[in-house]
This record gives C-alpha cells, sequence and structure tokens, in this order.
C-alpha cells in the first residue's frame, strides 16, 4: 500500500527525473492499470514501483500522490483552435501556400499565424489555455503535445513580433509545460496570466498572476504578478515594477455620440496608455486596441452595445502594468436629426422647427426647457412627432431644446446637443400720423422707439403689387417727393437692431389732390366779361 511515508520519500537527486507529473490516486486504482493509461510502451508498472517504493502494485492509498517522469508519458500531437476573429489574419503552413485563417480553425504544431493591422485572434489550447496575439503580430506554434492520455500538456510558442497575452492553466509541479520565447527572451510558465510584446529589438514581459521565468539557466528572473522584464540582445534583463493603473471613474457608464471619445485620469508614472475594447465581459474578444500618448482615446465607430473597456498604462521600459476595468454601454443610434431651425434668436409668438430626417427614425422626440433648467422635468414634452417641422404656441423667453430620432419597435437613439434660442417679441409697428402736404413733397411722421428703424411702402394699389415705392428710415419722419394726384396707400413696420422687421401696419389711404391753379386760369375769361 502507498501511504503517506512511502510518499515521502526521495529517491537520490542524480536519478530524480528532472519534471514529473504528480497523479493524485483515486479509489479502484492500480499501479498496472495506471502504467497502461498513462504511460509510453517503454516504460512499464515496475519501473512506477521502483520510482515511487510502492509495496503492492494492486494497492494504493487514495488521495496518495504517484510520482510519474513526463518523459515516461504516453505522447500525442495535440491541436489548437481559433476562438476569436477580429479583422484579418494569415495562415501560414508548412508546404502550403499563405491563406486566409478563419475563425473555428483547428492549428497544428508548426503552423504560423500573422495578424493584419486593427486585428486580433485569440487561440484556445488543449488544456484550456488561452492566447489573445493583438495587430500586427507573427506566431508560430512549434510544440502542441498532450502526454498520458491529455492528463499533461506541453506547448511550446515563438513570438517573432507583436503582442500576445496569454492565460495559462495551473500545473502542480514539475517543468513549465507553456513556454514562449522571443528573438530576445525565454519565457516559461506553469500557470498564470502574462504579456508580451516582442520585436527584434527587444522584448518586454509582464506578470499579472502567478510566476514567470525569464531566461535560462543561473541567469533566468523569476518575475512575480506585479513585475516586468525588458531584454534586449547582448544586453542584461532589466526587471521592473509595473506601473498602477490609470482611475476610469470619471468616464461616463453610457456613450451617446459618434465617434467615440474617451477621457480618463492619467496615472502618475504613465507615459502612454494601451485602450482596448472587448465583447462584454469576454476577454478573449478584443475588438479594438490602441496604444495613445495620453489619457484619451477615440474611434470611429461602433455597434451599440455593451463593451468592456480595459486601459493600461505605459512606464518609461514600455512596460505595461494591470488593466483598469469599466463596463461600457454604446447607444448613439439612431442618430439624433440635425435641428435646422430656428437659429439663437426667433420672433413671434410662435416657435417655428424644422429638422433633418435621418434614414432610421420613424418619428422624434422633442424636450423644450427653460434656459438654465435641465430636461429632468421639461417646460414641453412631445414623444411621437412625424415629419420634420413643428409649430409651437410660446410666449417670449429663453429656451433650451433638444431631439431624438425614433426607429422601428420603439427604439429611441440619444438626443442630440441641446440648442439654444431666444423667442423675442416681433417689433411694433407704429401707426403714421397723418401726412403733412407741401407744394413739393409729402412728410410722414409716426411715434418711434429706442433701437428700431423703419420700413415704409407707398404704392397706387391696396395690395401693394404695382408701383410699389420704398424706403428706409433711422427716425421718426420720412420725406419723399410729392406724387402725382390720386389716391395711395401707405404702410409701415419697425426693424430691430438685429435685422428683424417686425409685421406691416395696417394699410392708410391718402388723396392727394389736382393743384387750383388750372382751375383758376379757366374762370378768369369769365371774370373780366362781368
Amino acid at each position: 500500500m502507498l501511504g503517506a511515508a512511502a510518499a515521502g520519500l526521495a529517491i537520490p537527486a542524480a536519478a530524480q527525473p528532472a519534471a514529473q507529473w504528480h497523479y493524485r490516486i483515486q479509489p479502484g486504482d492500480t499501479l498496472i492499470q495506471l502504467a497502461e493509461t498513462h504511460l509510453d510502451p517503454r516504460h512499464g508498472w515496475r519501473e512506477l514501483q521502483r520510482l515511487n517504493r510502492v509495496p503492492d502494485p494492486l494497492r494504493l492509498q487514495p488521495g496518495s500522490t504517484l510520482r510519474m517522469p513526463v518523459a515516461w508519458l504516453q505522447r500525442e500531437t495535440a491541436v489548437a483552435r481559433v476562438i476569436h476573429l477580429q479583422g484579418t489574419a494569415q495562415l501560414l503552413r508548412p508546404g502550403e501556400p499563405p491563406a486566409p485563417l478563419n475563425a473555428e480553425a483547428l492549428l497544428r504544431p508548426g503552423d504560423a499565424l500573422q495578424t493584419g493591422p486593427a486585428s486580433a485572434l485569440s487561440l484556445r489550447f488543449v488544456d484550456g489555455s488561452r492566447l489573445l496575439l493583438t495587430a500586427d503580430s507573427r506566431l508560430t506554434l512549434e510544440e502542441l503535445l498532450v502526454h498520458g492520455r491529455a492528463a499533461l500538456s506541453s506547448t511550446r510558442l515563438r513570438l517573432d513580433r507583436g503582442g500576445a497575452d496569454s492565460r495559462v492553466v495551473p500545473v502542480a509541479d514539475g517543468a513549465p509545460r507553456y513556454q514562449l520565447r522571443t528573438p530576445s527572451i525565454n519565457l516559461g510558465v506553469r500557470g498564470t496570466e502574462f504579456r508580451v510584446q516582442a520585436s527584434a529589438e527587444r522584448s518586454a514581459v509582464q506578470v499579472l498572476e502567478g510566476r514567470v521565468s525569464a531566461g535560462e539557466g543561473r541567469t533566468a528572473l523569476a518575475l512575480v504578478a506585479g513585475q516586468g522584464a525588458l531584454a534586449q540582445p547582448g544586453a542584461a534583463t532589466q526587471r521592473g515594477t509595473l506601473p498602477a493603473p490609470p482611475s476610469l471613474a470619471e468616464l461616463p457608464a453610457r456613450l451617446e455620440q459618434l465617434p467615440l471619445r474617451l477621457r480618463w485620469t492619467p496615472a502618475p508614472a504613465a507615459r502612454a496608455y494601451r485602450a482596448q475594447v472587448f465583447a462584454a465581459g469576454d476577454f478573449d474578444r478584443l475588438l479594438l486596441d490602441g496604444l495613445v500618448p495620453g489619457p484619451e482615446a477615440g474611434w470611429p465607430e461602433l455597434p451599440d452595445g455593451h463593451y468592456s473597456l480595459r486601459i493600461r498604462s505605459i512606464d518609461a521600459l514600455g512596460l505595461e502594468g494591470p488593466a483598469a476595468e469599466a463596463a461600457l454601454q454604446i447607444k448613439a443610434r439612431p442618430e439624433p436629426p440635425f435641428l435646422l431651425a430656428p437659429g439663437a434668436i426667433a420672433y413671434g409668438e410662435t416657435l417655428r422647427l424644422q429638422w433633418s430626417e435621418p434614414l432610421a427614425a420613424q418619428a422624434y422626440r422633442l424636450q423644450i426647457a427653460q434656459q438654465g433648467a435641465d430636461f429632468e422635468t421639461p417646460l414641453l414634452e412631445r414623444g411621437d412627432l412625424r415629419g420634420a417641422s413643428l409649430e409651437l404656441p410660446l410666449p417670449p423667453g429663453r429656451y433650451r431644446l433638444r431631439l431624438a430620432s425614433i426607429a422601428a419597435g420603439a427604439d429611441q437613439g440619444p438626443f442630440g446637443p441641446a440648442q439654444a434660442v431666444e423667442l423675442r417679441p416681433l417689433p411694433p409697428s407704429p401707426p403714421p400720423r397723418d401726412p403733412e402736404l407741401g407744394e413739393h413733397e409729402i412728410r410722414l411722421r409716426w411715434g418711434t422707439q429706442p433701437g428700431l428703424r423703419y420700413q415704409l411702402q407707398w404704392s397706387p394699389d391696396a395690395g401693394f403689387a404695382t408701383g410699389l415705392r420704398e424706403l428706409s428710415a433711422e427716425g421718426d419722419e420720412a420725406r419723399l417727393p410729392r406724387p402725382e394726384p390720386g389716391t395711395y396707400y401707405l404702410r409701415l413696420r419697425a426693424v430691430d437692431a438685429d435685422g428683424q422687421p417686425g409685421p406691416w401696419g395696417g394699410a392708410q389711404r391718402i388723396e392727394i389732390p389736382r393743384p387750383r391753379w388750372p382751375l383758376l386760369l379757366l374762370l378768369l375769361p369769365l371774370l373780366a366779361a362781368l
């Protein structure tokens, strides 16, 4: 029976295998059955018995640990699966021409992947470990193995350039089963979350959880969570502490305008930032990824929906720290209409609105508030407007108004920016006083008000359609040459300092009499005969 004492015995160091798998014994296990299940045919149960000093191969203590050298285990080639593809990527398979990579593709050892600009992909390995490959990266799957009928996996990768984020399923002990190398450094892990950025000139690694062995032999660095390293060919590897994440407390939880603009509180040690947008709660599905020099990022557009945002600080060494995370909702559609009228100032007792018509809109919602008030309790709200114009009776005053589109299914989009408008009363139209008829001119007078000028129309037509004469005056009177005898019509209106005319006043009739001297000439002969 394999008891606690037997499990604790150690064999001499010279004979100790370099990498072992520690198997926890289950009820009913026997040494013979375990050897047949997990060991390569070249190794048998007797070797396991000697290694573990098991007295009886048929009687094992459940819960005890049995050591199996990894080199003795059965080996089979494994595959990796593409579980997400954003943008474009190429599959470079030995002996075959480059081909576009497809989502859900199965990958085998020797395959290389190359992501395009603004692209990303995620892989799942046989043990459940994940890798996220960012834009403009090249990764080769050098080794994909399972040992002992999938009891243990072995993954070896090479990142020639670009970025890779790894989440590795933990392994209790033994040699690292997940290895990643770059042109500058080799990394080995048993179970951790870490990131690598690589180029021909330098490689940077950051550890978020667990431990990573960076390098080989006595010069290897043991990096723990919160640490990173910068490696360059021919230079000593530099260890550093990862920079703190920025604060996202000021970010709005809902964004309603395109293009997207995100601003956050800067982190003290940050020299730049990496901003990433993922599908909500799914960090295998990277949708947007960007390096920005300051605490601000923007993208042209993203479909409406819920997302997860991650922002990382980047320090002077180029190490990227842990990410600040925030939930993000985008609701920018249907887009609000553009308000075409009124302008900043309107006149009269009716507010006349006109707006554009987004193609997705079936109706519109209007809110009007007093200047200085918010829209929580609007002065007026109309929620089912059809068409692209509206006339509203309102008293003169200062207002703010905004519009939103409503698409099919009562799907209301965001309100557009609030627009301020001042509704002013029309300038009053003063009635002209009785005209003063001179021998050669007519003098017209009216009452005036400060800041107003006046327009006058004079016509022999009561409808002011023919023979129209117009003149402007700054003061309270106007003079015009005396017209031919006849009946004329006059009307007047005021114009304020902004050029807005008031309504025309009522038309007035003026009779221009014929002069009396022709009649006197006719009467002179008669008078002379008397």
